[in-house]
């Protein structure tokens, strides 16, 4: 409406049409049709023109514009199919779907997705934005910046993690120098166990870093992005499209290097499109002496995650297996990862502690975790067997000695059966059948076994019979003459 006001002014002022149309960059036919239109209901004469809401009242009533032909939808044929469609619920890709199998629909996706939303107009809704003070909120989000080379593995991954959610946090609060009082975040996987409207539940690593910081977690409503509008157009957009686009990056930690070169000579000098200012200057002056002072030690990373022990009393985590008291096999743990060590809860008791594996697939265990009744089989050692001989008496350590040297039979599990005995019939019968069986050289576990249920360790040994001298010359011996040479001289072959 201007520009044609700005028509009527020239053709006023009496420039030729060929000069307003030159000018204007429109045809001459339009001026024409514009003088004609103004002469006819005395626009022209003296004075001033009418201001644009006049003029457009008075062009609406005596000079309606012909609307351009429009071209009939593919889809109005089947106009009551998609109105019965859509009052079933069926989105706009099933209905395309739906056409193309029934009808033989050759009109595309986007003819049905403008069909329907002609049948459905939507109202925009209205939004109110919010401003906070200086250093009352932060809002973060992660982005997707592509897989990047980690140099600890020399394998290409993202960092979505809730170890690398909770570093950012760190590293960004040092070298804020300070703590903002609130963090609006999106319901990530990395922050927050379950989204919810009123009663979200913050993952439980972050809830410790929130208290380590003094930070209130402030998530937003689920699926409603709009809510933490600043990062994500300003932030997540902005690095995404003005520093990673185009860049290669030989690692992660390249890539931190020259991001924060960016940050401080492009991304914090720059004019902010909102708030006329650059943004590191705005933090220095205004925002850094606002933030809440940092806690007197950074916080050390920890990772929460739930478990459950399995049957061989060890629990996964970080592929590494650690151990926990075998009365809890079945139930789900709470594993805390830190740096340098991995605690067991059972609800809030802390039931085991260990330290941080230092490689995939390490297993962990401490022997108090497992049923007793199997760990000494687990343990044992022929050198542990043989001490646990020597305490109980001689008798005991000779035949454990005995069975232990057997070849080619490892008699290991033997013995250990046989020290077993020791706590059902004590040390003291043990050594007796020891003795005994050591007497009728009959060491086998059955024997002594039988000797100890009987009862016979407790009878005295029968004496040893004498040996009796040989009554008679032995036969085939021979002269002990025989076994040296003649004093004659000679030799001897």
């Amino acid at each position: 409406m201007l520009e044609i006001r700005e028509l009527i002014r020239r053709v006023q002022l009496g420039d030729t049409d060929r000069r307003i149309a030159r000018d204007l960059q429109v045809s001459r036919k339009t001026v024409r049709k514009y003088r004609a239109w103004a002469q006819q209901h005395d626009v022209l004469g003296g004075g001033s023109l009418p201001d644009a809401a006049t003029l457009h009242a008075r062009l609406k009533a005596t000079l309606p514009v012909s609307a351009p032909p429009t071209v009939p939808s593919k889809v109005a044929p089947f106009r009551e199919h998609v109105i019965a469609l859509r009052r079933r619920g069926v989105e706009c890709r099933a209905i395309y779907d739906i056409l193309c199998e029934e009808h033989a629909f050759t009109g595309s996706y986007g003819a049905v997705y403008r069909f329907v939303r002609h049948l459905e107009p939507r109202t925009p809704d209205a939004y109110v934005r919010v401003e906070t003070g200086p250093a009352e909120e932060a809002q973060v989000d992660f982005g997707y910046a592509g897989f990047l080379r980690d140099p600890a593995c020399d394998t290409l991954r993202k960092a979505w993690e809730v170890d690398t959610w909770l570093r950012c946090h760190r590293h960004a609060f040092e070298w804020y120098g300070g703590v903002v009082r609130r963090v609006v975040l999106d319901n990530l996987k990395a922050a927050i166990v379950h989204a919810a409207l009123y009663d979200p539940v913050v993952q439980r690593a972050y809830r410790e870093c929130a208290e380590h910081y003094g930070f209130l977690i402030s998530p937003c409503r689920p699926r409603t992005p709009e809510h933490k509008g600043k990062v994500e157009q300003g932030g997540v957009h902005y690095v995404k499209r003005n520093f990673v686009a185009g860049r290669a990056f030989r690692d992660v930690h390249d890539a931190n290097e020259r991001v924060l070169v960016w940050c401080l000579e492009t991304a914090g000098r720059r004019i902010h499109g909102t708030t006329k200012e650059q943004p590191l200057a705005r933090f220095d002056t205004i925002e850094r002496e606002q933030l809440l002072p940092l806690p007197a030690t950074p916080y050390a990373l920890a990772t929460w995650k739930q478990a459950k022990l399995h049957p061989d009393c060890h629990v996964v985590f970080d592929h590494a297996f650690y151990s926990a008291p075998h009365r809890l096999i079945g139930q789900k743990l709470w594993v805390r990862g830190a740096d340098t060590s991995v605690r067991l809860f059972c609800q809030h008791e802390l039931v085991a502690t260990h330290p941080r594996a230092i490689r995939r697939g390490q297993r962990l265990t401490n022997p108090d975790h497992l049923p007793p009744a199997k760990v000494a089989g687990l343990l044992a050692t022929p050198a542990s067997c043989v001490r646990r001989a020597d305490e109980i008496g001689p008798a005991t350590s000779e035949v454990v000695g005995r069975l232990l040297g057997d070849r080619p039979l490892d008699r290991l599990r033997t013995v250990l059966g046989i020290l077993k005995l020791a706590h059902k019939f004590s040390p003291r019968r043990l050594e007796a059948a020891c003795a005994r069986a050591l007497q009728y050289d009959d060491l086998t576990y059955g024997t002594l076994k039988r000797m100890l249920d009987r009862g016979l360790d407790q009878t005295p040994l029968p004496a040893a019979p004498p040996i009796a001298p040989p009554t008679s010359a032995p036969l085939f011996a021979r002269p002990v003459t025989d076994f040296f040479p003649p004093t004659g001289g000679g030799s001897c072959n």
